[in-house]
């Protein structure tokens, strides 16, 4: 497919939704696919008029994990490593894929890129979401599924292991004995499991999912501060990996200190006392301030 095709890009009501575009293949993760989503969530955030991003897949399915097209060397990087410059984001060269020099994982590239994100994520899983279907969406705020969705971290039963930092993200997601349990047995869940499990916020039916998803978002739209979002997103995300609570209050004390101050918090209050909707004046491309001074995420080596 050329470009742009495996990943469509819709832009209303300032919501964007990411819908993943390859159903006759249930939307199974390719390389191409992996960039376009990258590039999507860059788009995003240099964009304003972005203020909520909701993911969901074309057809039936949201993904079915890599394309296992290439059979047996699906995952043997090695032996294909013709291939590498493609499989690895943004690589304009790589060298030869060893254990010492692993090539970035992919999905993992997109995780981490989600991660950083200054708008909220949704979630919309429209159908199965197995592999890097499943591990994609641990970064994102909010996961609401059709109850016909099935989600499976299957990466033992293709002899491989958890990728796309699901390691990180999923234990503390639904804890630890939980995950454990999944990742180990490599069921495939039926989204009551996975909901009654904590990894759903809610289940509804197939033509329901994404004006569900769209609601959640509205009301953020409607009621949030762009540049609040976007330091609460950062703040509670961050927060997960610190070892102490007292990195909490440094980083919440200087954001409170910087947003008391700001035109938004002026705008906040006088709209609650006049009790009217606010209008939040500041943009997250030029006003989001830096409450981690010296924060700087690991290099891959």
């Amino acid at each position: 497919m050329s470009a742009e095709q495996q990943v469509q890009s819709v832009l209303e009501d300032q919501i964007l939704t990411l819908t993943l575009n390859r159903p006759e293949r249930l939307n199974a993760w390719t390389p191409q696919m992996a960039r376009e989503l990258i590039a999507a969530f860059e788009r995003a955030d240099a964009d304003d008029e972005v203020r909520a991003v909701i993911v969901t897949g074309a057809g039936r399915g949201f993904c079915a994990g890599a394309d296992l097209a290439a059979g047996g060397q699906t995952f043997d990087l090695r032996a294909r490593s013709a291939a590498i410059g493609e499989l690895e984001v943004g690589a304009r060269s790589a060298p030869e894929p060893s254990a010492e020099h692993p090539p970035r994982d992919n999905g993992g590239q997109l995780v981490l890129r989600i991660f950083e994100c200054t708008k909220p994520v949704i979630a919309a899983i429209n159908g199965p979401a197995v592999g890097v279907g499943a591990t994609m969406t641990l970064p994102m705020d909010i996961r609401l599924a059709s109850k016909d969705a099935r989600i499976g971290f299957v990466f033992v039963r293709r002899g491989i292991l958890p990728e796309a930092c699901s390691s990180w993200f999923l234990p503390r997601i639904v804890g630890i004995s939980t995950a454990l349990e999944w990742t180990l047995s490599g069921r495939v869940l039926s989204a009551s499991e996975a909901h009654a499990g904590g990894l759903l916020r809610s289940l509804h039916e197939p033509q329901e999912l994404i004006p569900a998803a769209r609601a959640i978002a509205a009301e953020i739209i409607a009621s949030a501060a762009p540049v609040s979002v976007a330091l609460t997103r950062r703040l509670l995300w961050r927060m997960l990996g610190a070892e102490h609570p007292m990195i909490a209050h440094r980083a919440d004390s200087r954001g409170m200190f910087l947003r008391g101050r700001s035109a938004d918090a002026a705008e906040g209050i006088e709209a609650f006392l006049q009790k009217r909707p606010a209008r939040f004046p500041e943009k997250v491309s030029s006003d989001l301030p830096e409450i981690m001074p010296g924060y700087e995420p690991p290099e891959f080596a």
